[in-house]
């Protein structure tokens, strides 16, 4: 038996969450909550076909042929014949530096959670602990997934080395053969290696499920207590927003993947983290990357085989920390050596050293390469500090910085927020003492910064939001504002509080506020997801996804449609907040997208003003929702003892029509349609797990299409034949002030559409604004996108902006669709119901908690930002806040970073945050900085001398030609002029090109 922090209890429910609300009422008790079956997968994918010792996952099968991105079939070729003599990871991230000095990984502690491993396995010299965590009998891996896991880390066999080949290996085995693992079994296996003095703990495993509060809470006790984990980020990419926990926690040291061309792996999850929606912006995760794919490891009996994923990355990165603490750990346990292996330090070694890699995001990159040879020399001289990730803020900066760099700010918009990780390396604890905004004289003044963190920084790090926005003195200014923040961290460490100051540069681009037609607001508000309720996918044909988990953010999983929108010259917008929270005459159209939330009272009688008395327009996506079909998808839970049903659909279709109805007498169905249509001589229209309308007012437009019934299909298990059904919906809303004046140019507009054969003509009497509605998002949703219907939003937002119909909509040449101008109102049986019985108010921001679903929370207030009280500084404004990493060079004996002492360098803190523009290292090796000079003068000959060679015989020849024209005819001058010309020309070639030896 091992100590224990938790108890497990089974309750027999008599009456309804008696036992439970007694439980956590109890004075000795901390949190109750429900045991979970881990949904926490291994994050690897099998590449080879011969092995059959390890599971392959079905989802990941379809990826084994393209793990990279971006790759042409020739590429992808090439690259397997690199792999078919592969080079040892270990050499290539060049391990073998620090082994020839010794450092070994000797010494350290390294726990693996995972899978297990075999006792007898050859490749491994130091397996110190065995322990099997599951209710399994058997501390053997039977998959090869902790096999491999522990190869990369510590394997000493020549043919696939491992990083730290005599550390020490604890062996925490916490999945069965069958890939079951529960919460609790993981929170005993914690606290052991809490109890064993665990150095570095490894965790190849990633969920979704960032509320599974024991879990999380454990997590941060482990770091806490001086463990470092590194966590696989997820095999969930190439969409956005697809992070695993707890590799997206602060704490932990969370991994992506990269192939051998240096290009993020198609497989690895992107960032941004979605903790902080809806209110909110996310953190910057990974951390950092490393080669995932194709790396050589140790197989399940013995010998070697690839494999990829964020599973071998994840170790990559464990190896590595533990070839690094292994420095720095002596016999005699010295305190400063001691500084130098935290979790703290550790993380801000192998973020300040990361290769950063051009042309890519850094939700996607994090930091940017793994380098271990820096990553060593930082912690050399290191001496506790504070850093920031990321170290600046250039909302200018493409591709680093998106999407910040796609979109400027300007005054009336919403705050463009930027949550930065603050990593302490003063203590596991501290707070932030001092805070300052410093614009720059001259510019800084043209933007207002807000700024919120951490109460506590604990354990290691916290959080620092940056809110900016632009004031009313600045509307019609355009440029780049600059300033810089400064904040002071404060520690108790060594019986006495420390203290380090870092700076944050900030610059962002102005512009003048964009007419108001261009500026659509993305409502963030009403969208739930998983965790921490059971919210379905969008598409019901996704059967090995069943969850809605991305966010539902234009920066995650509607990336693509934000960037396209903004290509076409919209501006976006979040709002985190009610509809009471923003002001409808700064905004052309409000995008309401596959919403879950309930609306508050207050939120409809809001919206209808400002649809009719401040001309918004609003566009309204919605999802399939059928109380039947969401009976139909439950599936029983094990773990708990209970039936999971969905809280709503894939959007909360009662929900919306409450919206809508009661003010312009539009509602959507309960049917559940599925198919495609054509418009246009545009692509087909992929209608997935759609709804339909079942009440629309007259004089709108209504567009039907043949799709098939797949809730018939789902519950009835046959299938049906298309049939006609509404599908989309364009209204021009009218008010009472409206009426009279429609009415009076109605006959003149109808005289002119005949005149001019036009069926799109503008009602330009109406002041209000105009509703459109659609059945279905997934063709502008990334999560399973078939075929973008972007051009589709485009049509809608050109009538939502300009009010004309396009002719998209009115072509009734095509089969497959009709188009209808309503002369009277439809209605199309009865109004889908809310379920009952459902859990659906504890997830609610809107409905009070297990009361009835008409009763509402208070309306939350609205927001207001607090600005920072500027002090303005006279400096020369730094000219580029990130220095590539590339211009310096590490040697293998140097010392690259200078021990200097804060107090006698006045620029130590800003070489470690990159705010001053300065080199991190300051000394430079002589023979590569040599050798790169060399290879930069032959690029220049190849590149540029050939060029003025080129230059010069069309120059010459063009004289000939002149020459002869103005009457050189004589053989004897000609020949003199053109011998004269040719000498020109080898002489300049002899003098510019050097001879290759």
């Amino acid at each position: 038996m091992y100590p224990s922090d938790f108890d497990i209890v089974r309750l027999q429910e008599t009456d309804k969450y008696e036992g439970l609300r007694a439980l956590n009422n109890h004075p000795l008790v901390k949190t109750v909550s429900s045991q979970r079956l881990i949904h926490r997968t291994l994050k690897f994918i099998n590449i080879t076909s011969n092995d059959s010792d390890v599971i392959e996952y079905g989802n990941f099968e379809r990826r084994i042929n393209n793990v990279q991105s971006g790759q042409s079939t020739n590429r992808h070729t090439s690259r397997k014949l690199l792999r078919a003599i592969p080079k040892q990871i270990t050499y290539l991230l060049e391990a073998d530096v620090l082994w020839k000095m010794g450092i070994t990984g000797k010494d350290i502690k390294v726990a693996i959670f995972d899978t297990g491993l075999a006792a007898s396995h050859p490749h491994f010299k130091n397996i110190k602990e065995r322990i099997n965590w599951t209710n399994e009998n058997t501390r053997e891996d039977g998959l090869g997934h902790g096999t491999f896991v522990a190869g990369v880390i510590a394997s000493s066999s020549r043919d696939c080395f491992g990083f730290a080949p005599d550390a020490d290996l604890y062996i925490f085995r916490v999945f069965t053969n069958d890939q079951v693992s529960y919460t609790s079994w993981f929170l005993d296996a914690f606290n052991h290696a809490i109890l064993r003095k665990i150095t570095v703990l490894n965790l190849s495993i990633g969920s979704p499920d960032f509320m599974d509060q024991p879990f999380v809470d454990k997590v941060w006790e482990v770091t806490a207590n001086g463990i470092i984990m590194v966590s696989a980020i997820g095999n969930d990419g190439p969409l956005y927003g697809t992070l695993s926990n707890p590799a997206d926690q602060m704490d932990v040291i969370g991994v992506g993947g990269i192939n051998w061309d240096d290009q993020i792996a198609r497989f690895s999850s992107r960032g941004m983290t979605t903790w902080e929606l809806p209110y909110g912006y996310g953190r910057i995760k990974p951390d950092l990357v490393t080669y995932g794919s194709g790396v050589r490891v140790s197989a399940l009996q013995n010998g070697c085989r690839s494999l990829s994923g964020t599973s071998v990355a994840s170790p990559v990165v464990a190896g590595a920390v533990a070839l690094l603490a292994s420095a720095f750990i002596e016999i005699n346990g010295s305190k400063i050596n001691k500084e130098k292996v935290t979790p703290a330090s550790m993380k801000q070694a192998l973020i300040n050293s990361a290769r950063r890699l051009p042309g890519i995001s850094m939700f996607e990159q994090g930091a940017g390469k793994l380098d271990l040879l820096r990553a060593f020399h930082f912690l050399q001289s290191y001496i506790p500090i504070v850093t920031l990730h990321p170290s600046y803020i250039d909302l200018t900066e493409c591709q680093y910085m998106w999407p910040y760099c796609t979109q400027a700010v300007y005054h009336t918009g919403m705050p463009t927020i930027v949550n930065v990780t603050i990593i302490n390396g003063l203590g596991v604890a501290g707070n932030i003492v001092n805070l300052t905004w410093h614009p720059y004289i001259g510019n800084g003044e043209h933007i207002d910064v807000a700024i919120t963190y951490s109460d506590v920084l604990w354990p290691w790090s916290g959080w620092l939001a940056v809110a900016i926005t632009v004031p009313s003195t600045s509307h019609d200014w355009q440029g780049i504002a600059q300033g810089r923040i400064s904040l002071t961290v404060e520690s108790d460490g060594a019986g006495k509080p420390r203290q380090s100051t870092v700076t944050l540069p900030l610059q962002a681009k102005i512009i003048p506020t964009p007419p108001r037609h261009k500026r659509i607001l993305w409502d963030q508000y009403h969208n739930l997801r998983y965790p921490p309720g059971y919210f379905p996918r969008d598409d019901l044909r996704v059967k090995n996804n069943p969850l809605d988990w991305n966010g539902d953010h234009i920066h995650t999983n509607f990336k693509d449609m934000y960037q396209h929108l903004r290509n076409t010259g919209y501006y976006l917008e979040v709002l985190g907040h009610p509809f009471t929270c923003f002001d409808a005459r700064n905004y052309g159209t409000l995008l309401i997208v596959d919403t879950e939330e309930e609306f508050f009272p207050e939120e409809v009688t809001k919206l209808k003003r400002d649809v009719e008395e401040n001309g918004l327009s609003v566009i309204v996506f919605a999802d399939w929702y059928n109380v039947a079909v969401m009976q139909e998808i439950k599936f029983y839970d094990q773990n708990t003892h209970r039936w999971w049903i969905p809280e709503t659909g894939g959007a909360n279709i009662p929900a919306i029509n409450d919206l809508l109805y009661p003010n312009w007498g539009v509602a959507f169905s309960d049917e559940v349609r599925n198919g495609q249509f054509t418009l246009g001589q545009h692509a087909p229209v992929i209608f997935a797990s759609g709804t339909t309308l079942t009440r629309f007012p007259k004089d709108g437009i209504v567009l039907y299409a043949d799709l098939y019934d797949q809730g018939q299909e789902l519950l009835e298990k046959k299938s049906g034949i298309p049939t006609l059904v509404p599908i989309l919906g364009l209204l021009q809303v009218t008010n009472e002030n409206d009426v009279e004046a429609a009415f009076n140019v109605k006959f003149h507009n109808e005289i002119q559409a005949d005149q001019n054969g036009e069926k799109n003509v503008k009602d330009t009497t109406s002041t209000s604004g105009r509703l459109v509605v659609y059945g279905d998002s997934n063709c502008i949703d990334d999560s399973h996108l078939q075929k973008s219907c972007f051009w589709m939003l485009d049509a809608i937002l050109e009538y939502t902006t300009t009010g004309y119909v396009p002719t998209v909509f009115m072509d009734e040449s095509q089969k497959k669709h009709k188009t209808v101008k309503t002369t009277s109102n439809i209605e199309i049986g009865e109004l889908p119901y809310r379920m009952k019985e459902n859990h659906f108010s504890r997830h609610s921001k809107v409905l009070i908690t297990n009361e009835p679903a008409d009763s509402f929370r208070s309306l939350p207030l609205c927001t207001t930002p607090i600005y920072a009280v500027p002090v303005p500084v006279n400096e020369s404004v730094p000219i580029e806040l990130y220095r590539s990493q590339k211009m310096v060079s590490v040697g293998n004996t140097m010392s690259a970073v200078n021990s200097v002492m804060q107090d006698t360098d006045t620029f130590w803190l800003k070489r470690r945050v990159g705010g001053a523009g300065i080199s991190t290292l300051q000394h430079l090796d002589t023979d590569i900085m040599a050798y790169d000079a060399k290879e930069i003068q032959e690029e220049y000959v190849i590149i540029h001398q050939w060029s003025y060679v080129i230059v010069i015989v069309i120059i010459m020849t063009v004289i000939v030609y002149l020459c002869s024209y103005l009457g050189l005819n004589r053989y004897s001058r000609r020949k003199r002029a053109i011998l004269r010309i040719f000498g020109a020309i080898r002489a300049l070639i002899v003098r510019r090109i050097p001879i290759q030896m």
